[in-house]
């Protein structure tokens, strides 16, 4: 399902994250929510969808095997500059090394389990203007 976001413009959403279950849950909460999603558990994966799908987000799980959140983010970071708004999520605390090294890649940070309010807050900063490049 896809729904028109703010100025008759879709906002593409991209989930990575290693458990199926939060990965399907948050998609299906975004697409209730007006966004267009693609969903993958794999960051190998993740780098083919987001070359294909140009999202205007990526919402990222900071602990996956093989690449982990800050290789991942920063190799988006590398490839796709400020194009895109990266949000990390993990169920460990904010402290943790695997998280903090995150943080300096992304622009906002979330807890599992992921409030939905605070998620649905945070995406109409999505402006597709920003985002023309793609």
């Amino acid at each position: 399902m896809t729904v028109q976001a703010k100025r008759d413009q879709e906002v593409r959403v991209v989930v990575v994250d290693d458990n199926p279950d939060f990965a399907q849950i948050i998609s299906e909460l975004l697409v209730m929510a007006g966004y267009r999603v693609e969903t993958v558990w794999d960051a190998h994966e993740a780098f083919d969808l987001i070359d294909r799908f140009s999202p205007h987000c990526v919402v990222l799980d900071c602990v996956m095997p093989g690449v982990d959140g800050h290789e991942f983010a920063s190799t988006l970071r590398t490839r796709y500059g400020g194009k895109l708004m990266l949000v990390a999520v993990s169920g460990l605390d904010v402290n943790s090394s695997r998280v903090s090294t995150t943080l300096e890649f992304v622009d906002h940070y979330l807890h599992k389990p992921v409030e939905y309010d605070r998620l649905t807050q945070i995406l109409p900063e999505v402006s597709v203007a920003r985002f023309n490049a793609w």
